[in-house]
């Protein structure tokens, strides 16, 4: 009896076959493309996450396991367009990194409250809604097709189950309808003031449903002759909130891969931040009950790393960046604010880009390596301090996961910066994990959360070991905003 799990991430898509036993028992990845039109726009053909899909689980079902049921998992925010019977799409997806939509932004800042307090989010081209937005007013042929009942909207999530379902299920789970800046996060529905503000047609949306259950069946035509019910559903974060069984209020965890995303459980409660984090569904149960999450984003993680291998050419792969920032003792004064995409949270500031300071004639591309390294440690660093500040007590203890916790050298960095505790759990790919816990659930193979809890194992903890100051990192922020 097996589970299979399938992550669509931002730059490829991850197939896991979990057993009842949770444990992963074979994997297949397929990478798409990234498109660029101009700087700041960032975009995916859906028609290749899709065929990236196929790919990875073709890879992944080599031994011809036996499927029992499906969990996906997926890059949030996105904005995906297709057609509701051919199922191609009419443009490729926006992406969640893009920026263009920050004149957009600036516009509505009047409905700023608004937003905030029945979706808990900032408005920032990140998520979904001035996507919209810029298409109605950009690609008018494609939203009167939308007006008109032709082409549907979705994020990566419901795009997937279309492909999966051969079109039959136009559906969206209840974490990622969050990220829309659609849905009002108290009932988990799509909220009619906002529907009116963004002027976006109810009928064009997904159905929200709970995270796990039984949600749509596999067409066997379109998916490799599976014939499978999907179970559970998530954005990949809260996928990965699940998939660390950080089931108890006040758990955290930290996933480093495109971007860096913190998240805490907040039980029942929705805590409104004062410090620039949002407040979202981190899953609901079949019984309507929702589960709550704070969360802070770093757009640049790992993606700085992709740009001193594919920008600089300082590394000729990404697991490289540990080696070449060893080589040096610390950064010799160089701090990097790797502001590629913007700031996320808590800064919220779509227009500053990266910044270099500190350079000599003394920094080498060690130096360089090394600053990215605490970069990414630094901003997490802050969301966790700002965290703090809204729950009113102390992380102690920091789960992590994704890509990039296997460098020893920045989970160490990020002890030193945070002077607290970061624990790594033996499987990092707890997105795709998360997916399979959700549909093991709501299959029914996993009998209840406790079940699921005794799974994680710890591979390694690390203590802090030195005081990463922060004072120079605080100037270059404020320095780089100013900019």
């Amino acid at each position: 009896m097996s589970i299979l799990a399938i992550d669509a991430g931002t730059t490829g898509v991850t197939v896991l076959v979990v057993s009842a036993e949770g444990e992963i028992t074979s994997r297949g990845y397929s990478e798409f493309e990234q498109h660029f039109p101009k700087p700041g726009w960032v975009e995916h053909d859906p028609e290749q996450i899709w065929q990236a899909t196929l790919r990875a689980s073709r890879q992944a079902l080599t031994n011809s396991q036996n499927i029992q049921t499906i969990g996906i998992t997926n890059q949030r925010e996105t904005l995906v367009l297709w057609d509701r019977k051919s199922l191609k799409a009419p443009r490729r997806a926006i992406v969640w990194q893009d920026r263009r939509t920050s004149d957009i932004v600036a516009e509505l800042q009047s409905h700023a409250e608004l937003i905030r307090t029945k979706t808990g989010t900032s408005l920032d081209p990140y998520f979904t809604s001035t996507k919209l937005v810029w298409i109605q007013r950009n690609e008018p042929e494609i939203w009167d097709s939308v007006v008109n009942g032709n082409t549907v909207i979705g994020t990566v999530d419901s795009y997937l189950i279309a492909r999966l379902t051969g079109g039959k299920s136009h559906i969206t789970d209840a974490s990622n309808a969050s990220r829309t800046q659609l849905c009002n996060i108290s009932t988990a529905t799509w909220d009619d003031d906002l529907l009116e503000l963004f002027r976006v047609p109810l009928a064009s949306l997904p159905t929200i449903v709970p995270n796990y259950g039984l949600l749509a069946e596999t067409d066997p035509h379109e998916y490799l002759g599976i014939d499978a019910p999907i179970t559970g559903i998530a954005g990949d974060q809260q996928a990965a909130l699940f998939g660390q069984a950080a089931f108890e209020e006040g758990d955290s965890k930290c996933t480093y891969g495109t971007g860096a995303f913190l998240l805490t459980n907040t039980g029942l409660k929705k805590v409104a931040s004062k410090s620039g984090l949002i407040t979202t569904i981190a899953w609901q149960a079949p019984s309507g009950e929702i589960t709550y999450a704070l969360e802070g984003s770093v757009f640049v993680a790992g993606s700085a790393v992709q740009w001193l291998r594919d920008g600089l050419k300082i590394i000729k792969e990404a697991k490289d960046v540990e080696e070449l920032a060893n080589r040096v003792a610390d950064t010799n004064g160089v701090v990097f604010v790797p502001a590629l995409t913007g700031l996320g949270a808590p800064h919220w500031n779509p227009d500053v880009r990266g910044s270099l300071f500190g350079i000599t004639r003394g920094t080498t591309d060690a130096h360089i390596a090394r600053a990215t390294l605490e970069a990414v440690a630094f901003q997490v660093t802050d969301l966790v301090r700002a965290m703090e500040q809204d729950l009113g007590k102390s992380i102690n203890i920091l789960r992590v996961d994704g890509g990039m916790c296997q460098n020893n050298l920045l989970m160490q960095l990020q002890a030193n910066a945070l002077t607290q505790r970061v624990a790594r759990g033996t499987v990092i790919e707890t997105t795709g994990l998360g997916a399979a816990y959700l549909a093991g659930l709501g299959f029914g193979i996993f009998p209840n959360f406790e079940s699921l809890r005794g799974i994680w194992k710890l591979n390694q903890e690390f203590e802090p070991k030195a005081v990463l100051p922060l004072d120079n990192w605080r100037k270059a922020i404020k320095a780089s905003i100013n900019f």
